[in-house]
């Protein structure tokens, strides 16, 4: 028998412990055995912790695996997690910090050695929360980016597409972090408003004298330190204020130098003067310009053609080369960005050069890890050609070899990789995969799978020294490798073979660029196939009020304090704690005071994911709502109770499983009749990814169909000394049968609830197994049709809930038996009113059913409809008249009274005008409902009267 209480907290752990003791989520073999299923996990950075957008992706993901198992698959859900280049550097380097250290006090090697070991020590925290949210994955064969087989994969990859010449070294512009001192990924910059200023400056012409009616041209910029930079200044050719100076020059301010006006569409007429400062090597729009008018004499005799390099890694104003004179002003050598920007606005100033500095807001890109303010910086990296690599992927999706969920994600993933640049695949730090290139002392480079086979290549005896690079590979080149590296690429195992191409891929429509274009462009260069059939993406998860969910905001949910719950002062100390905008920590205290009083109790595992699941519409983003999960909960205890109840009337009892006679009375037909349209349905939602829809037809069933509806009708049967024995065996058959194909139904979303109440029904319903985990998933029984049956329980259920209703609107008591009578009733309504006598008797609790041919002979009555049929309850000796109009005369009165009163505010031009739409609309709707409930009461109360 089940406890009397359902303890999610308890029977979670315990279940989950024994599926992965028993190997269960190791991909295997089944009897009837149709095929491989595999989904990779976007593998988590090692350094992370669970939050909501995880929880989301992993509940569906544990639900497609779960349900392809039960179908008789051979299904792998492959583990894994992303050494995190930067973010794992970071943490480290933290550590050091507070012994007084930096990495370079270690050295690479004794650096890298103390990375290894902090993931040894404290790396596997979400890996530990995964299993708490339930997820099957199998850990017996969980990778990581930085192993052994995944580093021989990336090694292997990065040297056969550089002797393809896929791979090449170049200098080019960046996402720089000059606190990192790496280029960083697009992914890794944070773009937000902030409050900044733009200066306008003029930039004297260098004309003869004919032109002296024009002496400068303004330009306008966010960066004043980066004039030292320029190159030209360009105008629109369509611009007629500026056409005559095309190919003129202009005095840089503060360098002694001249720079050209050329005419490019990149400077807008419309925006500003119309005049851009072009710095190509610090704006990447600017790089573009310079692209196209570098080989321009104007721009190509400058020194390095134009491209100047104003910064070092630091960010701050650099010193001039031997051989390039006072190219960068000796007064701004050495200086901070930020320093040098004051002092060549002051100087710009002194020289009359300033014209204006306005408030101005801008998106300022920073750093995701560092809060640094990126640059722009042109610096040596490693490039994959990438044009070569998109052509087939960009085929892959336009001839349905991959589709896309929702399908019109397929367009931004055509927007881009149609649009794609090469990708800067080096990284300035020391964790992470070192490239494998080597460099003699000429700075010749060689690239290899190791040292070794480097200088059996090209004979290098020992005496040619050869250094590696120093730089590592971008987290995303190893991610790209996931779907075939972790099945042990580039050897050609069994898992390979068996699981590749994976079946689905579940992510967010964030990294369809960074990662999803790249894992089809790899698996289908090195494996000659895509590397999934299916991809589906999914919206982010936001708080209740539609806010993106972010440490500063401080509305964060941790998906683990909503299984296990957290006192308030405990979740005011996580929500503050390491904030970079400290602040803030005051508003966010008083707003976590606010929204949650006695902090989050702890809802179980379960009740989440069929929250998660229910809110799953495809590709929209949900909005996550703690009354929901609340209503979930008390979904996993509706259920837990029905089968208690189950239990207590079948454990022990004759259910069929032996044999014997079954007698199926109509509710029993009806109930099976709806577990055949609710598999239909559920089947078809997840097979269509509508979780929504999944969530949302178990639901009903259980709450509506089986626990309000069918435990009742049952009832009769259980407990009625009239019913035969064979009428019980198939009551109590129809009962467990019901709830175990329910439970398997459900699995797949609820795991935990359902194995623990599976277990105690599986031998009554005389099915064998050791786990709902491998049982068969439930099919569609079409000898389960039964439209007799339903339509005979659909009339119940109206005379029930028209007997109910008239109950609740004559304030009568639920339980108190009343003689009904019936008119207008039909042959058909007539052998019902026979056949189904004990549910009405039960259910409705009828004291007589007495059927008038004349409906003139009825009494005044209260009135249902079944169909024609009608259904009325004689009033008279039922209540107390004077009573009863006593307080209908006292609630037509109140209702009177509310009614004046918002006629008087609406017929109020001051509030009408004035309050929100919404407030208005809610006053007439108010008046609305109201002036209908006065008429319904007035007609209540004639009937009465009349009595």
């Amino acid at each position: 028998m089940l406890d009397k209480n359902y303890d999610p907290q308890n029977l979670e752990k315990t279940w989950y412990s024994h599926w992965e003791e028993r190997g269960y989520f190791v991909p295997q073999t089944q009897q009837g055995e149709s095929g491989a299923y595999c989904i990779m996990i976007p593998p988590p950075n090692v350094t992370g912790s669970l939050h909501m957008g995880h929880a989301f992706q992993d509940t569906i993901m544990d639900a497609l695996i779960r349900y392809q198992r039960m179908q008789g698959k051979q299904t792998l859900w492959q583990p894994g997690s992303d050494h995190a280049g930067i973010a794992t550097q970071m943490v480290v380097e933290r550590l050091l910090d507070a012994e007084g250290k930096t990495r370079h006090d270690l050295g690479r090697e004794a650096f890298t050695d103390r990375v290894w070991q902090w993931k040894g020590e404290s790396g596997g925290n979400i890996t530990r929360q995964l299993r708490r949210m339930g997820a099957s994955l199998d850990w017996e064969h969980e990778r990581f980016t930085m192993d052994e087989g995944l580093s021989e994969a990336v090694r292997e990859v990065f040297v056969r597409l550089y002797e393809e010449g896929l791979i090449y070294r170049g200098k080019r512009l960046v996402n720089w972090d000059p606190v990192l001192h790496t280029a960083v990924s697009d992914l890794e910059v944070l773009s937000e408003e902030e409050q900044g200023h733009m200066w306008e400056m003029r930039y004297p012409l260098v004309r003869p004298m004919r032109m002296a009616k024009v002496r400068y041209l303004v330009v306008s910029t966010t960066r004043p330190e980066t004039l030292l930079g320029d190159c030209a200044v360009a105008v629109n050719p369509e611009d007629h204020r500026y056409s005559h100076l095309i190919g003129e020059y202009v005095e840089l301010p503060l360098t002694g130098r001249r720079i050209p006006i050329v005419a490019d569409e990149h400077a807008d007429p419309e925006f500003g003067t119309g005049c851009v400062k072009i710095t190509p090597a610090h704006d990447f729009n600017d790089h573009q310009v310079w692209l196209r008018h570098r080989d321009e004499s104007a721009i190509a005799d400058q020194p390095h053609g134009g491209l100047i390099n104003i910064f070092t890694p630091d960010a701050a104003i650099r010193a001039n080369e031997p051989d390039e004179g006072k190219l960068i002003p000796e007064a701004y050598v050495g200086l901070d960005r930020y320093e040098a920007r004051k002092r060549i606005v002051a100087d710009l100033e002194a020289q009359g050069l300033l014209v204006a500095v306005r408030d101005h807001k801008l998106q300022q890109p920073r750093g995701d890890r560092s809060g640094a303010v990126i640059e722009p910086y042109l610096t040596d990296q490693w490039y994959v050609r990438v044009q070569p690599l998109a052509e087939p992927a960009i085929a892959a999706v336009e001839n349905g070899d991959i589709r896309f969920v929702p399908d019109n994600w397929k367009n931004t993933y055509f927007e881009w990789m149609r649009n794609i640049q090469d990708w800067c695949i080096s990284r300035q730090i020391w964790w992470g995969h070192r490239i494998p290139a080597w460099y003699d002392s000429e700075g010749n480079v060689y690239v290899g799978r190791s040292e070794a086979e480097v200088r059996e290549r090209h004979d290098f005896g020992p005496e040619i020294e050869l250094r590696q690079d120093d730089d590592v590979l971008d987290t995303w080149f190893s991610s790209a490798l996931w779907p075939f590296s972790t099945l042990g690429w580039p050897e050609d195992t069994e898992r390979l073979k068996t699981f590749y191409p994976t079946s689905v891929l579940v992510t967010g429509f964030d990294i369809i660029f960074f990662w999803v274009a790249r894992m089809i462009m790899m698996g289908i260069k090195f494996m000659g196939e895509v590397p999934f059939r299916e991809v589906y993406i999914h919206g982010l998860v936001r708080d209740a009020h539609g806010d993106k969910m972010s440490k500063s905001k401080g509305n964060v949910l941790d998906p683990i304090d909503l299984i296990d719950g957290i006192e308030l002062e405990d979740l005011v100390e996580k929500r503050t704690k390491g904030m970079m905008q400290p602040h803030l920590a005051e508003k966010i205290t008083k707003a976590t005071r606010k929204d949650f009083p006695e902090g989050i109790a702890g809802y179980g595992t379960d009740a989440l994911r069929f929250t998660f699941a229910a809110l799953a519409s495809t590709g929209r983003d949900i909005k996550f709502d703690l009354g929901r999960i609340e209503g979930y909960r008390n979904f996993c205890n509706k259920l837990w109770n029905a089968s208690r109840y189950v239990l207590m009337n079948t454990e022990g009892e004759d259910c069929g499983a032996a044999g014997g006679a079954l007698e199926l009375s109509a509710a029993d037909r009806w109930i099976r009749a709806r577990l055949a349209e609710t598999t239909a349905t559920v089947t078809d939602a997840i097979d269509h990814y509508r979780f929504d829809h999944a969530a949302q037809a178990i639901y009903e069933f259980t709450w509506n169909a089986f626990c309000d509806w069918y435990l009742e009708l049952c009832k009769p049967v259980l407990t009625g000394a009239e019913a035969s024995d064979a009428a019980k065996r198939g009551t109590r058959h129809t009962l467990v049968h019901t709830l175990e194909t329910l439970l398997r139904l459900a699995h797949p979303i609820m795991p935990f609830i359902t194995e623990e109440i599976w277990q105690k029904v599986r031998p009554l319903a005389g099915v064998e197994g050791e786990t709902i985990m491998l049982a068969p998933y439930p099919k569609v029984d079409a000898a389960a049709a039964d439209p007799e049956a339903v339509a005979e329980i659909e009339w119940v259920q109206q005379f029930v809930l028209g007997v109910r209703r008239i109950k609740g609107e004559m304030n009568i008591a639920p339980g108190k038996q009343l003689p009904v009578l019936v008119t207008n009733a039909s042959a058909q309504d007539r052998a019902r009113l026979e056949s189904a006598r004990h549910y009405l008797d039960f259910l409705a609790r009828t004291e007589s059913v007495t059927v008038l041919d004349d409906p003139a002979e009825a009494p005044e009555s209260a009135i249902a409809l079944v169909g024609e049929m009608k259904v009325l309850i004689p009033m008279a000796g039922l209540i107390d008249k004077a009573a009863e109009l006593k307080r209908l005369d006292k609630e037509i009165e109140r209702l009177e009274n509310d009614v004046k009163r918002t006629e008087g505010k609406l017929a109020n031009p001051n509030f009408v005008d004035k309050a929100p739409a919404a407030v208005v609309d809610k006053e007439r709707a108010k008046l609305e409902d109201h002036s209908r409930a006065i008429a319904e009461l007035r007609a209540q109360r004639e009937r009465i009267a009349a009595l």
